[in-house]
């Protein structure tokens, strides 16, 4: 059924029977984990040599000298930078390296833009009626975190190569309110699209209203691939250097999801450098 095309009165009817089927579901006493992105156990066992590589007797030193085992060194290890730039088809200069959890950083880079600000702009918290954009369909997590600091959220419809660019141009480059935009641009969350080279071109070329409009992009299935060869994605900080633009873009990546057990290998995230201007 395509829920676009139907009435209020069809998608009422439509929940009362889905509420019927979910209520027959519930009387059978299952219990199913419909919890997403999480590997499987034959994933996990995959790696499970991985616990055997270090132990009491390694040589835990970083290249650049630095303890691995202590503080310090916080834009992440030299190998680790390098490692994820590989990764990213990018430079060890962009990479900063995060938490177990890219939820969680931009939670806090939300956070900070809102008591502290961003580019040296105003908290925005101060910012009325702010405003930011939502392909959709898109990831419910990254709409409820723009949600709870109080941002309006404008969706943007999703067509077959990409966010509708000609709406998010005419948004972020008139209205100085639009502080940002949520982007998966690798078989996108839930619909699958991978953003074409045009639509990461029209990203990079952005020149937005607002100094500290940011990009949040998601890129959590970089190195994933389904079925057939694996998607290529053109790579938007490489994009924005090649156009001379501004990097407006803050890149989020986790490739250890795809074959490492969390506890031994973080998922480590990748964050674009910002140019302030």
């Amino acid at each position: 059924m395509n829920y676009l095309n139907k009435s209020i009165e069809a998608l009422a009817k439509e929940k009362a029977v889905c509420l019927q089927a979910l209520e027959k579901l519930t009387e059978n006493g299952l219990s199913i984990d419909l919890s997403r992105g999480k590997p499987s156990k034959l994933q996990l066992e995959l790696s499970m040599a991985m616990l055997d590589t270090i132990d009491h007797t390694s040589d835990l030193t970083s290249e650049n000298g630095m303890d691995c085992r202590n503080y310090g060194g916080l834009d992440g290890i030299p190998e680790a930078k390098r490692l994820m730039a590989e990764l990213m088809n990018t430079t060890p200069e962009h990479v900063l390296i995060g938490g177990n959890s890219s939820l969680t950083l931009m939670f806090q880079i939300l956070s900070h833009a809102m008591t502290h600000g961003l580019a040296g702009c105003k908290p925005w918290m101060q910012v009325e009626d702010r405003k930011f954009l939502c392909p959709v369909p898109g990831y419910d997590r990254h709409f409820a975190m723009t949600e709870h600091f109080g941002f309006t959220l404008i969706p943007v419809p999703m067509r077959e190569d990409g966010p509708d660019m000609d709406m998010v141009e005419e948004l972020v480059e008139k209205d100085e309110t639009v502080k940002g935009i949520w982007c998966v641009p690798k078989y996108q969350n839930p619909t699958g699209v991978v953003f074409s080279d045009e639509v990461v071109k029209r990203f990079a070329a952005l020149t937005p209203a607002a100094k500290d409009f940011r990009i949040f992009w998601d890129n959590a299935y970089c190195v994933h691939s389904f079925e057939g060869e694996c998607a290529v994605l053109t790579d938007i900080i490489t994009e924005c250097e090649r156009q001379e633009m501004p990097i407006w873009c803050m890149n989020f990546a986790p490739p250890a999801r795809s074959h490492s057990p969390a506890r031994v290998f973080p998922r480590w995230r990748l964050l674009g450098k910002i140019w302030r201007t």
